[in-house]
């Protein structure tokens, strides 16, 4: 293990395990949920319907799916004792930490807590799935001392988010565009969170402990906290006639400008393409352009300064921004997708499983005499 042109940094380019789940043809700039493509997804289906796909590797039929959403609809509340932690957690608490609280807490409580075979844990993914939004909700009320709004089972997943959040079932226009986000975010291969709930599920742990984990890292800006630093930098910039100065001052300074480039695909992310055209049409539909327009401007200059091109977090920020939704609920909003694409993997890992133990370079120091502490 001295070839040094045998390691690879960050584990890049690395094939780490077999999957059925996703493929991301990095060279063709295309992604595929269990062979289906993320375009047909993201124009034909609903969040629901992706992921049932990503738990069951096919497609529902419509019955399927009226049962799943069923399901998911009557599993929405959240114990009274969680509420009455969230409640006594610190002022300021990131809402990234509730989450892994809530979900430790949840382990407690679950009937099939402990148990790892297929039925139990996809009794555990509705519960998962469903009680998500609620946490990242009643939390954020309870932060800023409002009451908790009750989920509605007539509603969406992303209309009852926005519900919950907001207190008035949003029109469905502004629905569609979460629910497009979040199929987009649902499920990308072996991204850090990803692999990490793999990890733990590698060890037998339990569902509930891989999803803690992949929270764990999802929580950081250079994984799921990018759509948040964008958003703050389009807001620090201001306006429109500020971005190219702006950008130019960042790169002569070699600052790190989020929300462009990514590491598996050569050239465009095609989420990014997906959520631009979703945020131009948002924009213009609510009569404003400013954030759109803004984000152009940037990507025209980025891409030809640096050839790079923006991924996924770079338009949903503002697509969120214009929904109303705040900065600091970005990231959990990530969490309410990806949990999909976690227990897919988490499920697969157990079903094929053995454990993930990587072998390291050693570089410090050769072997060395033993000094006695009198003598040092």
């Amino acid at each position: 293990m001295n070839d040094k042109s045998k390691i690879a940094s960050g584990l890049e380019g690395v094939v780490a395990g077999r999957t059925s789940i996703c493929k991301i043809d990095s060279d063709q700039c295309e992604l595929f949920y269990g062979g289906y493509s993320i375009n047909d997804l993201a124009l034909n289906s609903s969040f629901e319907e992706v992921a049932y796909l990503l738990l069951h590797g096919e497609l529902p039929d419509k019955k399927s799916l009226e049962d799943f959403c069923s399901e998911l609809a009557n599993e929405r509340e959240i114990p009274a004792e969680l509420i009455n932690i969230i409640k006594e957690l610190p002022s300021g608490t990131d809402p990234m930490d509730v989450l892994k609280i809530a979900v430790g807490i949840l382990h407690t409580s679950d009937p099939d807590g402990t148990s790892n075979t297929n039925d139990a844990n996809m009794r555990k993914a509705i519960r998962l799935i469903a009680k998500i939004p609620t946490i990242i909700t009643y939390d954020y009320r309870i932060a800023n001392d409002m009451e908790p709004i009750k989920p509605d089972a007539r509603l969406s997943s992303a209309s009852n988010f926005l519900y919950m959040l907001n207190g008035e079932e949003p029109e469905s226009y502004k629905s569609d565009v979460l629910d497009k986000s979040l199929i987009l975010y649902a499920e990308h291969g072996l991204n850090a969170s990803t692999f990490t709930a793999r990890v733990v599920a590698s060890t037998l742990s339990d569902l509930h402990s891989a999803v803690m984990a992949a929270i764990g890292a999802l929580k950081g800006p250079l994984h799921g906290g990018a759509n948040e630093r964008v958003m703050e930098m389009l807001l620090e910039i201001g306006d429109v006639e500020k971005v190219e100065p702006w950008i130019k001052q960042a790169l002569s300074e070699k600052k790190l400008i989020m929300g462009f480039g990514h590491r598996v695909y050569k050239k465009q992310d095609p989420r990014g393409i997906i959520i631009k055209e979703i945020v131009k049409e948002l924009g213009e539909r609510l009569g404003n352009n400013k954030w759109f327009e803004m984000s152009q401007k940037m990507e025209d200059i980025v891409t030809a300064e640096k050839g790079l091109h923006p991924n996924l977090d770079f338009y949903s920020s503002s697509a969120y921004y214009l929904l109303g939704i705040p900065i600091s609920l970005y990231t959990p909003i990530f969490v309410v997708s990806r949990i999909t694409g976690w227990i897919a993997h988490v499920t697969e890992q157990y079903n094929d499983n053995r454990l993930i133990r990587p072998r390291s370079e050693y570089v410090g120091h050769e072997k060395r005499e033993y000094v006695p502490i009198e003598d040092r």
